[in-house]
């Protein structure tokens, strides 16, 4: 157990999604009932969870600290079952505490009191987690011969068995018990500190569009409307702003490329991102196949692609701020909440009842925040919280069919983690190797749906193209910020980079990544700097590319009508974290370590670039 249990990494849109949309267009857009977990910062309720986290914390300690080898011997009240029921209704208490206090924040990060808020919690959390710390060290110490024992005679311990086997993965990179405490306690001062100078500094960026000062959400917004000059000037906004505050990033990211050098030195971690293998149960050699396989695909992909559409819109190179403007084609109409909430939860009846029947609660019960606001986190998340609660969905909705697709992304993953729930506390999340599955299969289903009532022909070639960008995007472009990344950790391990130095390292994948078609020019090389999952989760993105060649794949099983899919996709969902992504996906007949699995899911993509090119030549 890590705690606090951080927020998920947001999910950006291409260009996450002019100026907000008037209201009127939209419709009502709905705030999130954050008085489902408690009523407000002081409520009594609060109080008293904190107190009796607190109070269940030490005790949890006094109980079982420094016993677990003889726990492990004895079966029913006082046996390892015994402890792991409580320390799973721990970890439920803490996480819903942690959570309140990170959806409050980033529903206004500008407020300071909602700030300060999320710092005394976090703070405290950190301080209880500390007197929990020992559980999971001391459990694996104990002899495997005696754990397998334990597991098999005692159903309380054996029902832990995928979280014990899990955790016992994790035994050769730990640290003594005292070195462990003092990584938690000073990661307030370091990591988690610099993460939250991020955030707050990201929500307080304002960017001159003509005058009027906006917010990052609309400024990035600017880069999918039709009028060239309005790309442009957002672009210029947006390089302006980030060059005006490349120290403060710079120094960000150099510290917690620092902070995690020194952490996988002493765990002995031998690959920059072997810790995020680790965390994400997939080995590395997966994830290099996988990096190979989109990379050796670039150019019949992003570049041919991109050649496409510079063509399309009568340019020889796109700038970079053309890469996700709107083709003509593209209707202009701005798509009113309701229908792109009906939109999604028709897409998903299609598939499963059930699965449009879990969607529709985040609807009816006010657990989606929609609106784009000044203060709120940028980009789009949907937060498990914990199960005896329910998830939230964040999205800032501004009527684009990118803003509808990200809805069906986020609501994919609230429908997962709906699912999982019924594992309980400790074995419901779900390793990111499979975390990123019902999102993009949320986006295919309803990206589908649509394409099959689409007659007109030019409408068809505008969604075919949003949909093949929005999986270069996925695809492509996670594992060119994959590759930023490794660049960037490599060469921090010799020093401090400057911001141009960096800047050198992001041109250098971009280039390659989005191919000659796309006119790389100033500005351009400080674009690093607003992306969330550098700072928050290093090599979090390629569960992205993992995801969506995954989804590439399962769907085609779904295509060819496999008998029993429904009822296969549902379990793959509930497992949460209790099982290995070999397993789950051997009942559909796809194995990932297979390095033709990586070429059928990138295939997909090469197919509809092909069936936009056949329209051209029709």
């Amino acid at each position: 157990m890590t705690l606090p249990r951080p927020l998920p990494p947001r999910h950006f849109s291409p260009s996450a999604a002019g100026a907000v949309a008037p209201a009127e267009a939209l419709g009502l857009l709905p705030v999130w009932k954050l008085s489902d977990l408690y009523e407000a910062k002081d409520a009594p309720a609060f109080i008293a969870d904190m107190a009796k986290a607190e109070e269940l914390s030490l005790a949890f300690e006094a109980r079982w600290k420094g016993k677990l080898a003889d726990a492990a011997t004895t079966t029913g009240d006082g046996g390892i079952g015994d402890a792991l029921k409580q320390y799973e209704a721990l970890d439920d208490l803490l996480g819903k505490i942690g959570s309140f206090a990170g959806l409050t924040y980033f529903s206004n990060t500008s407020d300071p009191a909602n700030g300060k808020f999320y710092g005394d919690v976090q703070s405290k959390l950190t301080d209880l987690s500390s007197h929990l710390l020992f559980f999971a060290l001391e459990l694996n110490r104990v002899d495997d011969a005696v754990m397998d024992a334990c597991m098999d005679r005692d159903p309380a311990a054996g029902h832990y068995r995928p979280w014990i086997v899990d955790l016992r993965q994790d035994k050769p990179f730990q640290l003594d018990d005292k070195l462990e405490q003092l990584f938690l306690e000073k990661s307030m001062t370091s990591a988690a500190a610099f993460n939250r100078l991020f955030d707050e500094t990201m929500a307080e960026l304002r960017f001159d569009v003509d005058g009027e000062m906006l917010p990052i959400e609309p400024t990035l917004n600017m880069l999918q409307e039709k009028q060239p000059e309005t790309r442009a000037k957002a672009a210029a906004a947006l390089s302006k702003t980030f060059g005006e505050n490349l120290r403060v990033f710079t120094l960000i990211t150099n510290t917690l490329a620092k902070d995690k050098e020194i952490s996988d030195r002493w765990r002995g971690f031998k690959d920059i991102a072997d810790s995020r293998h680790l965390a994400n149960r997939v080995e590395r050699e997966v994830v290099d196949a996988l990096a190979a396989a989109v990379e050796e695909a670039y150019p019949r992909l992003s570049h041919r692609y991109y050649a496409m559409k510079a063509k399309w819109l009568g340019m020889d190179q796109l700038n970079y701020w053309d890469r996700n403007a709107p083709l003509p084609e593209t209707p202009n109409a701005l798509i009113p909440w309701k229908d792109a909430q009906e939109t999604v939860l028709s897409a998903y009846r299609g598939f499963a009842p059930e699965m449009a029947e879990i969607a529709g609660r985040f609807f009816d019960e006010q657990w989606i925040d929609a609106p784009a606001r000044p203060g709120k986190a940028p980009g789009a998340f949907a937060h498990p919280v914990v199960p005896s609660a329910h998830p939230y969905v964040l999205v800032n909705y501004m009527g684009k069919p990118r803003d509808v697709m990200t809805l069906a992304h986020e609501l994919g993953h609230g429908v997962h983690q709906v699912l999982a729930a019924g594992q309980g506390a400790l074995m419901c999340q779900t390793p990111l190797t499979l975390a990123e599955t019902a999102s993009v299969f949320g986006e295919m289903l309803t990206f589908r749906a649509l394409l099959e009532k689409t007659t007109d022909k030019r409408e068809r070639k505008a969604m075919l193209a949003q949909k093949v960008e929005d999986m270069i995007n996925t695809v492509v472009r996670q594992i060119a910020f994959y590759q930023f990344e490794r660049k960037l950790h490599t060469a921090r391990k010799d020093g401090e980079l400057t911001s141009e130095q960096i800047g050198e390292l992001w041109l250098s994948v971009q280039g390659e990544s989005l191919g000659p078609a796309i006119k790389i020019s100033e500005g351009y090389e400080t674009w690093w700097t607003y992306i969330p999952h550098f700072i928050h989760s290093p090599f979090y993105v390629y569960a992205y590319a993992f995801g969506d060649c995954l989804v590439n794949s399962l769907y085609a099983v779904y295509q060819n009508a496999a008998p029993g899919f429904q009822e296969k996709y549902f379990e793959l969902l509930k497992a949460g974290g209790t099982k290995h992504h070999s397993e789950l996906l051997k009942p559909f007949g796809l194995d990932a370590t297979d390095p033709s699995f990586w070429s059928k899911g990138l295939s997909m993509i090469e197919g509809l670039i092909d069936e936009l090119e056949a329209m051209d030549n029709a």
